[in-house]
């Protein structure tokens, strides 16, 4: 197996770790080719991946003091990735809730509701982050950006009816990763209801 790359030895990570300018440059150097490719693998798109992968980079360089062990940061830039990959997923599932959404009343929602909408949310979000990659871009593409079928089909180079079938794959196996955590988000969600119901309202507690 052909390994191009390798990341950062200890000794050097420690270096930028004590403030050697040069040392931190050449971590942030070596490690974006790993970085870029946990983001090609956890992202939706090429330009979200993109992002994600600078934006870690970013982090790596601001708060490389705040990496406990020298040899964590591999799996370090690894969770960071996935969380920006996610937070990406969260923001889409969330702008696409805003725009299909009806027009409502000028009643703001109650603290329940609003809790329990944002644990949907994450819980879709997160759902959709698991799916595989191809399945991941199709649906993102197609269910939460709303492109048309003959665009998707299109960016990710498929036939209409490969792009379908795969469509079709992505969304049974987020109905069915969504099915298997229904009981633990209905737990969530009892809980969540009675936190919102002790909230106090306009900051004056309840008798």
């Amino acid at each position: 197996m052909n390994q191009r790359f390798t990341w950062p030895d200890e000794r050097l990570i420690k270096a930028a770790q004590d403030g050697d300018v040069t040392s931190l440059t050449t971590v942030v150097m070596e490690s974006q080719p790993h970085v870029r490719r946990f983001a090609i693998s956890l992202c939706s798109s090429p330009q979200d991946a993109e992002d994600a992968a600078q934006e870690a980079l970013i982090i790596l360089y601001r708060k490389i003091g705040t990496l406990r062990a020298t040899g964590a940061l591999a799996s370090w830039m690894f969770r960071i990735v996935r969380n920006e990959c996610l937070r990406q997923v969260r923001l889409l599932v969330s702008q696409n809730d805003e725009a299909t959404a009806e027009p409502q009343a000028t009643a703001e929602p109650s603290a329940e509701d609003a809790v329990l909408h944002r644990l949907e949310a994450e819980r879709i979000a997160a759902a959709v982050s698991a799916l595989p990659r191809d399945q991941r871009q199709v649906l993102i593409m197609r269910d939460v950006q709303g492109l048309p079928s003959k665009t998707v089909a299109h960016s990710l180079g498929l036939s209409s009816a490969a792009m379908k079938s795969r469509l079709h794959r992505a969304r049974a196996a987020l109905r069915h990763s969504l099915a298997v955590t229904d009981q633990p988000l209905g737990q969530a969600a009892d809980e969540a209801r009675d936190q919102a119901i002790d909230q106090p309202v306009g900051g004056v507690s309840r008798p």
